[in-house]
């Protein structure tokens, strides 16, 4: 496969963490790619590296083996190049709504946007989102998703080439989190951002997809499956909710973390020792019963 034909490429990513007791293998020979402006939900039981590939994509940690090129280049530090959505929001609250997005503006293009572009650059953003009727408002004036449309602008504004998103719904409810992620929906196809989400909701990968990169249990997680979506955009929640096609997906999304990982088979296994063991003691009941019967004719 060409490096240069894809525009974000985990190569062969492995990473230890020393421990008291020797080297912790938490990845293994991680592999996939990416295109320019696609949307990929990386899935797994909690433990499985998830997060871990996104921070290694982030240049938060430095893989041991393998590495991260993005657009041709190395990825070997943090950069505005890549814009990270955390669950919590992590707005500056002494700051308002405006104040926290244009923290990242104002570093990413000094020297290259004049004061007033830069303005201009930041409500563009804020409106996205539909947050401009709020800019002047501090985070604690605001909602817990409303915090997160604010992160989500910040990110936006610094016109990353891939946004990184760890469950960023995850602490909102479910109204406010759907809302959420049509809105993301939304953004990502009319700038064609390329988004990498961290995700435990099948329904939340299938629905925002075009591909769900499915992950094995740690230690030493590895690439298990890859899933492509093909469901035509935009997407309406209520629709797939009927569609054979979605339901298909979200099935092969469960069956690998529960079927493919054994926790089917092991409850399977569970349910025949438990018949075995009520099969054995209504055994034992029934030779004692007899037993008994036989004492009293005697």
């Amino acid at each position: 496969m060409s490096l240069k034909n894809k525009f974000l490429e985990i190569s062969q990513v492995g990473i230890e963490f020393p421990t008291p007791e020797g080297p912790f293998c938490a990845l293994k020979g991680v592999d996939f790619s990416i295109d320019e402006g696609e949307f990929v939900s990386i899935i797994g039981h909690s433990g499985c590296g998830k997060s871990t590939v996104l921070n290694i994509v982030a240049g938060l940690y430095q893989a041991t083996q393998g590495g991260v090129i993005l657009d041709g280049k190395e990825v070997n530090e943090p950069g505005p190049d890549r814009a990270v959505v955390f669950q919590s929001h992590a707005l500056m609250p002494w700051l308002s709504v405006y104040e926290n997005v244009a923290l990242g503006v104002e570093q990413v293009f000094k020297g290259r946007k004049s004061r007033s572009e830069m303005r201009a650059w930041v409500e563009h953003n804020l409106c996205l989102v539909k947050m401009d009727h709020a800019m002047n408002k501090k985070p604690h004036e605001i909602s817990g998703g409303m915090k997160q449309r604010v992160g989500i602008a910040r990110c936006l504004a610094m016109q990353p080439k891939v946004m990184l998103m760890d469950e960023p719904f995850g602490a909102l409810d479910a109204l406010t989190r759907a809302n959420l992620q049509d809105s993301v929906m939304e953004i990502q196809k009319e700038l064609n951002t390329t988004v990498i989400l961290i995700t435990h909701d099948v329904d939340e990968a299938v629905l925002m997809s075009d591909k769900i990169v499915m992950m094995s249990n740690g230690p030493a997680a590895k690439v298990g499956e890859i899933l492509k979506i093909e469901l035509d955009r935009p997407r309406e929640r209520v629709a797939l909710s009927k569609s054979d096609q979605f339901n298909h997906y979200r099935q092969q999304v469960l069956s690998f973390l529960y079927e493919k990982k054994g926790v089917v088979k092991l409850e399977d296994e569970k349910r025949k020792r438990s018949s075995s063991a009520a099969a054995s003691l209504n055994a034992d009941l029934a030779d004692a019963s007899s037993t008994s019967l036989e004492d009293q004719i005697a």
